[in-house]
């Protein structure tokens, strides 16, 4: 088992006055993303640990409504310890939970929305359903980030004008895709499970074909569960 302090160091950020995405995503070895439609039949108590320190280290953290219902989000609060950590630090208690969704097509109800320890964000466009961007601002802070579709960059900046620029995306595919397409992928935090799930799972990422480079940060291993840190790979001076 990890220890959470030495995982806050492999983590850590080293200027977090700049924008920047991380995502986090689980695979098995020969690439599903899923086990039985859902990323937590591969997962064990070490990567729920990495999850949980990514989650502590973030400002916000961005999802997509499909993973929202498919994954069954509940309410996002940090224990108290480790609020009272971020706190000491000088950042918010807890990091919101912002929601992407251009259907809208969420219930206002939902524990994600009722139990949560601060009020989530939704991520929307100008052309989603306004009735239900107008119910769903009586739980939530709607940000319109586009006019027809969401734009992954004006999403990173409304975020960063909010002072949220630590940005842990949690999926799904699609909006990892559509992260990698606009080029706004910081880097990947990739838990790969020692399991081969063949089947119609799919990619951890989704959408039209684009090329990203990425350069190794760290590798970690738990028995046999191996945790990859990739970050942007920068130009050479």
């Amino acid at each position: 088992m990890f220890d959470p302090e030495s995982l806050r160091e492999s983590y850590h950020i080293a200027d977090r006055s700049l924008p920047q995405v991380r995502v986090n995503f689980i695979s098995s070895l020969d690439g599903a993303a899923t086990q039985d439609g859902l990323s937590g039949g591969l997962n064990n108590a070490d990567d729920k640990l990495v999850f949980d320190t990514l989650r502590l280290l973030s400002d916000v953290i961005l999802v997509g409504a499909g993973t929202v219902r498919a994954e069954g989000y509940g309410g996002v609060s940090l224990p108290t310890a480790d609020a009272e950590w971020r706190v000491s630090r000088g950042w918010a208690a807890q990091p919101p939970l912002a929601i992407v969704s251009g259907r809208l097509d969420l219930d206002p109800r939902q524990p994600l929305f009722t139990e949560a320890a601060t009020r989530p964000l939704i991520v929307t466009h100008a052309g989603s359903p306004r009735g239900a961007r107008k119910e769903l601002a009586e739980v939530a802070d709607v940000l319109v980030c586009g006019e027809n579709a969401i734009d992954p960059r004006t999403v990173v900046e409304a975020l960063a004008e909010r002072g949220l620029r630590q940005i842990l995306c949690e999926g799904g595919p699609s909006l990892f895709g559509a992260l990698i397409e606009a080029d706004c992928v910081d880097e990947l935090c990739l838990s790969l499970s020692p399991v081969l799930e063949s089947g119609p799972s799919g990619r951890i990422a989704h959408g039209p074909h684009a090329s990203r480079d990425m350069a190794l940060k760290h590798v970690l291993t738990a028995g046999d569960m191996v945790f990859l840190r990739y970050g942007r790979r920068r130009e050479e001076p």
